[in-house]
């Protein structure tokens, strides 16, 4: 792809630190020294995560740790609730379906949050489900749940909780481990600012127990493979040894910056987000907003499709669109990652060019106007470091 602004929800844009990574000779991954990099990896991914958990790295996109939740802690007959609400969340459903599950679904209107009450009602109709699958941020929609609520209903139950967090990590609050979420898997391609190909799972000592049980046949993805070959400092399968030394550099980055201020960031850069397309007359389309993607209901009539086209051919900003029943009617904005002020204004600027070139009336340079003092601050702050 021609150099441009990535606003979309993964890929994101790779720092510096981890393109050069990338571009670094290859070692082989049967070595003390590769070892040596592996354990700081999961080490700093254990704080990323907030986890003091076992955390499992595998070659993979985050539907390959989803993948590995399903067939590691359930068995075919198991029961599971599955909270939806959005095309990933559906993606448990038919992760369980596949593998013959039985499926108590939870279910939440495109664009709303889960209401913790219903998962309450599901376990209590339900006390024989051994796990509870939920989303942080549903990218699809836009949508950040409160998983806080969720896990603290989920523990008094016996099942446990499961999380996709794969756009949600290190954009959105997720406190695993004071919570009580047991689970919480994730991929490389967006706030951890690495290309697709790896992803982590943090998995708890209930969440274990169930790993012990389980009967469904699985070989890549068997996760008491992963766990032997951990107490090494090793994967039981090849590893992804240049995202894995790339991905010590983005964790690096997120360290030393301190996960409390990576989620304030996030959050100013959501903030403007938000206040740009509402100041463009433009309304939001989640209920609950994740601070990592911003989903914006395009114009009465306007097909969308046709304003995210615009953005890219004439600007090269690119954002995603909507999907399933969604297509046409929404755009989504991303900012987390290694996006920064710079990329959001000219995001925000290509938004105002499509909209005006389509009929949209609104003020010129009202959704700039209102984002700019959140992103100047965030620019200054910055270069100050």
């Amino acid at each position: 792809m021609s150099q441009g602004h990535l606003l979309t929800p993964g890929p994101t844009p790779l720092p510096p630190q981890v393109r050069e990574a990338l571009g670094r000779q290859i070692i082989h991954h049967r070595t003390a020294e590769y070892r040596a990099i592996f354990k700081r990896v999961i080490s700093g991914m254990q704080q990323v995560m907030r986890t003091s958990q076992s955390v499992v790295a595998l070659t993979s996109s985050g539907t390959g740790a989803m993948e590995a939740a399903v067939v590691n802690l359930l068995s075919p007959g198991d029961k599971a609730i599955v909270l939806l609400g959005g095309k990933f969340a559906e993606r448990w459903q038919k992760l369980c379906q596949v593998y013959g599950m039985k499926v108590v679904l939870v279910n939440v209107a495109y664009g709303d949050a889960v209401d913790p009450a219903a998962v309450d009602k599901a376990l209590r109709e339900n006390p024989d489900a051994k796990v509870v699958f939920g989303t942080l941020c549903e990218t699809s929609t836009g949508v950040v749940h409160d998983i806080e609520a969720v896990a603290a209903i989920t523990r008094k139950s016996q099942a446990v909780l499961v999380i996709d967090a794969i756009s949600g990590l290190a954009a959105d609050l997720c406190e695993t481990d004071a919570w009580g979420v047991d689970v919480v898997v994730t991929g490389s391609q967006k706030g951890l600012m690495l290309p697709p190909g790896l992803a982590f799972m943090s998995v708890s000592q209930r969440a274990w127990t169930l790993v012990d049980q389980s009967k469904t046949p699985k070989f890549y993805f068997d996760l008491k493979l992963s766990r032997k070959s951990l107490e090494q400092d090793d994967t039981p399968f090849t590893s992804a040894v240049s995202l894995i030394i790339a991905q010590e550099e983005a964790v690096k980055l997120l360290l030393d910056l301190g996960m409390p201020e990576v989620f304030r960031r996030s959050a100013i850069m959501a903030q403007a987000a938000r206040a740009s397309m509402q100041a463009l007359g433009l309304t939001l389309f989640a209920k609950r907003p994740s601070n990592g993607v911003t989903s914006v209901n395009a114009p009465s009539g306007m097909d969308a499709k046709k304003l995210t086209k615009i953005m890219w051919d004439k600007h090269k900003v690119m954002v995603a669109g909507g999907q399933g029943e969604m297509e046409g009617k929404i755009f989504r904005i991303a900012h987390m990652g290694y996006i920064l002020p710079e990329d959001l204004i000219a995001g925000i600027a290509a938004v105002e060019s499509a909209l005006a070139e389509l009929g949209h009336s609104f003020t010129h340079g009202a959704g700039l106007k209102a984002a700019k003092p959140m992103l100047d601050q965030l620019s200054a702050e910055a270069v100050r470091r």
